[in-house]
């Protein structure tokens, strides 16, 4: 989740935001009187532990087969979309 964070409370705390954006992948919407001027965000993608993304993908694909089985004969998913943007 993104927090706000104003320049001046910035300024005074950077290294303790640098030091969550670091270690915690923490991302900021930087304000300057209310309105955002800059995103910080980690600059390497945060690390997935392989066992988890294993699971994940795992859950995914079971999700995708209770979709399968109930998903109606002829209609694609495209076709399904459109149908419910109408």
């Amino acid at each position: 989740m993104t927090e706000e964070i104003g320049i001046r409370e910035l300024k005074e705390n950077a290294s303790e935001v640098l030091r969550r954006v670091r270690e915690e992948h923490a991302s900021y919407d930087v304000t300057y009187r209310g309105k955002v001027v800059a995103r910080l965000v980690p600059a390497d993608p945060k690390e997935f532990d392989q066992e988890e993304f294993g699971r994940l993908w795992k859950r995914m694909d079971e999700l995708a087969k209770e979709v399968g089985k109930k998903w109606p004969k002829g209609l694609s998913a495209a076709d399904a979309v459109a149908q419910d943007r109408r």
